[in-house]
């Protein structure tokens, strides 16, 4: 690496560390940033439990996640208001890495992913982010609502996880199972605390009513002796050392496509999350690479400790923006605080029964679903209708870099759909010019305009030379190309098709209004040249008609007219 390479990247990596400005914000009102740090604590408690519990790692990964990761993001990330952590998404993702690979693959692949997003930060492709489209976000967010709330099946319905990777499958033999032994206390837990959340946020939204099921639901199995509702089970009391001795080296080709996966998925679900809380305040905006760097470092380090890889988490950030948050110090506080519960209170959050938190995610999926957001998007166009429901079908019967992958290619595809069906050829009368009336009819006998109005590219530049070739009893075809808003090299070799063509039909071809930007396309394809043959290239079209009645005289098609002649019938039909 040279030395003025080096120099620029270390100057990259200094504009995305924290400033003097941001700890500046720290002192803005501490009071209600510690105040909204403790709710988002709360609220994120039984939420890093569920997500530890359903990723395969077990209730202390998705707290150690929410501690490291959400410290560093809160740090380092672009967004003032983000709050970092395990997410039902990054879960969903995980689930068939830990069938997999096992639990030291996961850590792995956050390790690399976090590397990764780092990369991404540095090479500024933050911004490329925002072009993914409202209806794949849309379906993407339904389908993970519904494998979040198909992967608490088993556990709300008190059986143990069955074999397999296919959340339907699984599924489905979690009701078998139950219908063999039915659990009703476990199910009795579940719908309790998901009807208390779901209840509860209509009644009092500031109030965090998924740690009050929680602790309810803990109390009573506790005291009532319930075994038909087992607990998470012992938690460490305090963060484990920090290790590589998870990573296998020998395993490391095979992970970098989960991994990709991973750090595609916390690009996406931490800068969407980021311009939510940009959309619910008044002058706020992150920085998105500086998201992605500060997601990185979490990502890279919340492995070591033994968690999960993290995003940023819409829900947890929504509740922080509307508890009042005003800087990184009310993310920075919920980190802390759940810290603090893993030192103190570990032995008592060790007892909290699987179904409830089963029934967290529950309702957490259920609140997930946008339904005026869906039925905006379905009524929207039929193109937006469809991709959102291809997008949640794939999310669940594939996966979520699937869904995604296959939601933007439907995006494009019937984005140039629609863009080809913009480009016209519409046939044009001839300008009146300097002829008389008789001379004009006889010239539109032979002469016929076309305009091209809109893209001609590969989308729809066939289409354009089956309307072209249809051209007949004609001697001269004038093309005015002044409306072309881009061509392609498809379009330009369609065109030089079309004039070959034409001109094996004796149809000479004359274009007008060709842009300085469309010279070099036509010209590498040889189409430009194929026009200028004997000056048959204009920069106008009145002049691109005189060129044609030149042509018709020197053929004889057309009787020559004296000049003056037709210079005294102008000023007559002028004078008329």
């Amino acid at each position: 690496m040279s030395t003025s390479t080096g120099r620029a990247l270390a100057a990259r990596i200094t504009s995305l560390l924290p400033g003097r400005a941001d700890l500046a914000d720290l002192r803005r009102d501490p009071r209600r940033d510690l105040l909204a740090g403790l709710t988002v604590a709360i609220v994120a408690l039984p939420l890093a439990l569920g997500f530890g519990v359903s990723s395969g790692l077990g209730a202390e990964a998705g707290l150690v996640t929410a501690v490291i990761a959400g410290a560093l993001a809160a740090v380092f990330g672009g967004s003032n208001l983000q709050v970092s952590g395990p997410t039902g998404a990054m879960t969903v993702v995980l689930v068939p890495i830990v069938a997999q690979y096992g639990p030291g693959g996961v850590l792995t692949v956050g390790l690399i992913a976090g590397l990764m997003l780092v990369a991404l930060a540095v090479l500024r492709a933050g911004k490329y982010m925002q072009y993914v489209p409202a209806p794949v976000v849309e379906g993407f967010t339904l389908g993970i609502a519904c494998v979040i709330g198909l992967q608490q099946v088993p556990n709300a319905l008190g059986v143990a996880k069955p074999e397999g990777e296919q959340v339907l499958v699984v599924t489905w033999r979690a009701v078998e199972e139950f219908a063999t032994s039915p659990n009703w206390t476990a199910v009795a837990f579940a719908v309790a605390v998901a009807v208390v959340m779901l209840v509860g946020a209509r009644w009092r939204p500031t109030i965090p009513f998924s740690i009050v099921a929680v602790i309810a639901a803990t109390l009573v199995a506790q005291v009532a002796g319930l075994d038909a509702a087992p607990p998470i089970g012992d938690l460490p009391s305090g963060l484990p050392a920090p290790s590589l001795a998870f990573l296998d080296m020998g395993a490391l080709g095979s992970l970098l496509a989960p991994a990709v996966a991973v750090a595609a998925l916390a690009a996406l679900e931490s800068l969407l999350s980021a311009s939510v809380a940009d959309g619910m305040t008044v002058g706020q905006k992150h920085d998105p690479d500086r998201e992605l760097f500060g997601q990185g470092l979490a990502n890279i380090a919340a492995p070591l400790f033994g968690g999960v890889p993290a995003t940023g988490a819409i829900a947890r950030t929504a509740v922080n923006v509307r508890t009042g948050a005003r800087s990184r110090l009310a993310s920075l506080t919920h980190a802390v605080i759940l810290a603090v519960i893993v030192f103190a209170a570990a032995p008592l959050v060790s007892k909290i029964p699987l179904a409830a938190l089963a029934g967290v995610l529950l309702a957490t999926a259920i609140r997930m679903v946008e339904v005026g957001s869906l039925r905006a998007m379905a009524k929207a166009t039929r193109s937006d209708a469809l991709i959102l429901v291809l997008t949640a079908v794939a999310t669940l019967a594939l996966d979520l870099v699937y869904a995604v992958i296959i939601g933007l290619l439907v995006a494009g595809a019937l984005a140039l759909r629609a863009v080809a069906k913009q480009a016209r050829m519409d046939q044009v009368p001839l300008d009146r010019g300097d002829h008389s009336v008789e001379e004009h009819a006889l010239l539109a006998e032979h002469i016929v305009a076309y305009r091209i109005d809109g893209p001609l590219f590969f989308a729809g530049a066939h289409r354009f030379l089956l309307e072209l070739a249809e051209v007949a009893d004609v001697r001269v075809v004038i093309l005015r190309m002044s409306r072309v808003s881009t061509i392609d090299a498809t379009g330009a070799l369609v065109l030089k098709d079309a004039v070959q063509k034409l001109n094996r039909r004796g149809i000479v071809v004359m274009a007008s209004g060709i842009r300085p930007g469309q010279r070099q396309v036509l010209n590498s394809v040889g189409a430009l040249a194929l026009l200028r043959l004997e000056g048959r290239e204009y920069a106008t079209t009145p002049e691109a008609i005189a060129g044609a009645r030149t042509h018709l005289e020197c053929t004889g098609v057309f009787p020559a007219i004296p000049a003056q002649k037709t210079t005294r019938t102008a000023s007559e039909e002028t004078a008329r």
